[in-house]
């Protein structure tokens, strides 16, 4: 079963959890990468905060079936 999360600033994140979304909170670049390393082929969804969006910039090439959308500032 395909799952979704979410990847950036905890606060911004925590509504999406009400619908199930996975929230992993990263407050620096470093740890939207971690959290992106352990990303399961599970993910099919990545909710990212513009920070986290810009943190992992290059990373998408890594996974293109999985599917990105940034949330508003």
């Amino acid at each position: 079963m395909s799952r979704a999360v979410a990847i950036g600033d905890e606060r911004r994140l925590a509504g999406y959890a009400l619908a199930g979304v996975e929230v992993l909170p990263a407050a620096t670049d470093a740890e939207a990468r971690t959290a992106w390393a352990g990303l399961d082929e599970e993910t099919a969804l990545v909710l990212l905060t513009p920070q986290a969006e810009h943190a992992l910039a290059d990373a998408w090439a890594e996974r293109a079936a999985c599917l990105r959308a940034v949330v508003p500032s």
